[in-house]
């Protein structure tokens, strides 16, 4: 007998159901979500003299300490979105009321009538596990340090217009340790070339190039107003000091990721696509993971990361519509992927062309691109081959001539 079991999760609390093959309930509880808690799931699951192999269990999520704990155990889980278990609950009802209990309910008895829809959730591998966590904190900083360096630049531009564009970006390690020790145009007229040029020459910059930024600096700029230099001058040397740290940081990181990547042994496929570099690469990699079972069709991955829109038809009506429920941050990592490409594939660039002249908008055409070559890593990823793009291209040949010339 096998035991098909919904788990309703919380923060602090779990309640479960337990449910025999036949549709019938053979317990419901809460358990706290402690030991103990864990503990007497364990106990009840043994009353059924069911081993934990021969247990499935649906839950809507699979980033929590009741995950782990059974995967760890061996129990057979299911992550169902929480999309389809709200747009399954018309099932038991009209009103729309809904309990834990009866969230338990449904999730366990999804597994009796539509476990064929899904796939069983398996952990990755630790390289991509490792990998995962640390590309989230880096697009997380990504975003703090785009924040913090805007309201940089908008106080400079206010106040001390001067050290912008001085080093490449705003956000250079060198440029921020300028900022740092220079944050007041007094303080800038009071440095003299020899002390610039023992600052370039202690950040490693090329000595060459310091006589024309040092005549940049000094060059007459408008004096802005006294009580405002006043009002931000503080700001300015804390904004640096916030950013160093998250730049060094996420500098830090994507070395770590690389090494990780470097490892992992479906490295070669990923790094071989045109346009990824130390962070695209390994992002694709986490997003496809270790299991090619959990993905069996090019399909499934363009809709995870909508890239494909999604038809609406009914009668003569038809509509074709941008697709919302997605991992969003897939679709970042393949609209950027998309734009790499055109900077280095050919045939990208001419495909971008052409959906831009039937869409007449960038973003679009970019995802019709990132659409395309989602089908194209998955197979490369199912068949573990890197991309040829002189196979790519006469594959492109061979579909555009008429049948009668494959024949």
């Amino acid at each position: 007998m096998k035991l098909l079991i919904g788990l309703d999760w919380s923060k602090d609390h779990h309640h479960v159901c337990f449910m025999a093959p036949n549709g019938s309930l053979q317990a419901s509880f809460e358990i706290p979500h402690t030991v103990t808690g864990f503990a007497r799931l364990e106990e009840e699951r043994a009353k059924f003299g069911v081993p934990a192999t021969e247990c499935l269990v649906a839950l809507e999520t699979a980033h929590n300490l009741v995950v782990d704990f059974l995967w760890a155990r061996q129990y057979q889980v299911y992550v169902i979105a929480p999309t389809v278990v709200k747009g399954s609950r018309g099932r038991y009802g009209v009103s729309g009321a809904y309990t834990d209990a009866s969230s338990a309910f449904l999730l366990a008895d999804l597994l009796r009538t539509d476990r064929a829809r899904f796939i069983p959730w398996r952990p990755d591998g630790a390289i991509v596990r490792q990998m995962r966590a640390k590309l989230s904190l880096i697009e997380a900083l990504r975003k703090d340090i785009n924040r913090w360096s805007n309201r940089l630049l908008a106080v400079l531009l206010r106040v001390y217009p001067h050290p912008i564009g001085l080093f490449s970006k705003l956000t250079t390690q060198i440029n921020l340790h300028f900022l740092i020790a220079y944050p007041t145009p007094h303080a800038l007229r009071e440095m003299s070339y020899q002390e610039f040029e023992s600052f370039g020459r202690q950040h490693g910059y090329p000595a060459a190039k310091l006589p024309a930024l040092y005549a940049h600096l000094q060059s007459p700029r408008p004096e802005s107003d006294p009580v405002a230099l006043l009002a931000y001058q503080d700001e300015i040397p804390f904004l640096a000091r916030t950013l160093l740290p998250l730049v060094q940081h996420r500098l830090q990181l994507i070395r770590e990721v690389k090494s990780l990547f470097d490892q992992h042994p479906d490295n070669f496929i990923f790094e071989s696509l045109p346009g990824t570099g130390d962070l695209l690469a390994p992002s694709l990699l986490v997003k496809f993971g270790d299991h090619r079972e959990r993905f069996p069709s090019a399909n499934i991955v363009q809709a995870l990361a909508g890239t494909c829109p999604y038809t609406k038809m009914s009668g003569k009506k038809r509509k074709v519509l941008f697709r919302k429920a997605c991992d969003r941050d897939f679709r970042r990592i393949a609209q950027q992927l998309a734009i790499e490409s055109v900077k280095q594939a050919v045939w990208a660039a001419t495909y971008w062309q052409e959906a831009y002249a039937r869409c007449h908008k960038k973003s679009q055409a970019y995802r019709c691109l990132a659409n395309r070559w989602l089908a194209i890593i998955w197979k490369m990823w199912q068949t573990r081959k890197p991309y040829d793009e002189e196979y790519h291209l006469k594959q492109r040949l061979l579909r555009r001539q008429p049948r009668s010339q494959k024949l």
